[in-house]
């Protein structure tokens, strides 16, 4: 088995479920030391579990800025340093913009874009020189999503992001690359509509995809662990398209 990441130390926000648990996992399997958070204990737990011992849990909200204190304190007592941070956390859910309420935009941008810039901005201090910043972005940054305006606005955001990042670390070396999946089977996109009506999501968000099909998060996780280590050594602030080819017709 490779070690793209032995002796590494990461973090995976949102690392409970779905495509930052399996990015936790890859990590992991590579060698890396991960640190994982998530704002329930129990799934917490349950994941920590799943990765094996080479994972730490730390409960925390990326939006709340004294958590990410928290889990900064906690890496830099246990690891000392970071090499890879995946800024993974995030969420949302459809509303029409005649439905947008303050509280939907403010709960949106508050994980998405203020929680994903802090987390970066908090690593800062103990992450490597050389290092890599993964964000996750969103094929719905480029494209335009009947119902899903303020979450498709905040991962345009963290696109940006990537690129005026890469400037501002420049003397550090720090690579930013954000990662941009299409439909993938998560906890998360089941959580967009009721039971009843997922198997005609499904359907209909693989009818958009050339493969025909939904993603897998390990293969979303397969392309986050390529940024991560040194075989992307000289990438740096691309949008990788994790899609089926979605958004490239």
């Amino acid at each position: 088995m490779s070690n793209k990441l032995a002796g590494k130390v990461a973090l995976v926000t949102g690392g409970t479920t779905g495509i930052g648990l399996a990015s936790a996992q890859e990590f992991a399997a590579q060698g890396a030391t991960v640190f994982i958070t998530g704002r329930r204990q129990a799934e917490l737990d349950a994941a920590v579990a799943q990765i094996g011992d080479k994972a730490v849990g730390i409960k925390g909200d990326v939006a709340n800025l004294a958590d990410l204190d928290r889990v900064f304190s906690v890496i830099a007592a246990k690891a000392g340093h970071l090499d890879v941070v995946f800024a993974n956390a995030g969420g949302g859910d459809m509303l029409p913009l005649g439905a947008i309420t303050e509280e939907h935009f403010d709960r949106i941008f508050s994980v998405n874009v203020k929680g994903l810039l802090f987390t970066v901005q908090k690593a800062l201090p103990l992450l490597k020189d050389g290092g890599s910043v993964i964000l996750t972005a969103s094929t719905t940054a480029t494209q335009g999503t009947e119902s899903f305006s303020v979450y498709s606005a905040s991962k345009a955001a963290v696109r940006n992001f990537a690129r005026s990042w890469l400037l501002d670390l420049k003397p550090r070396n720090i690579r930013v690359n954000a990662i941009s999946p299409g439909p993938v089977a998560t906890p998360g996109l089941a959580g967009l509509v009721p039971a009843e009506h997922l198997d005609g999501l499904h359907a209909h968000l693989a009818s958009l995809v050339p493969m025909g099909r939904l993603g897998d998060p390990q293969e979303v996780a397969k392309a986050v662990l390529f940024l991560a280590s040194d075989d992307s050594s000289f990438i740096n602030g691309i949008e990788l398209f994790v899609d089926g080819g979605a958004a490239q017709i």
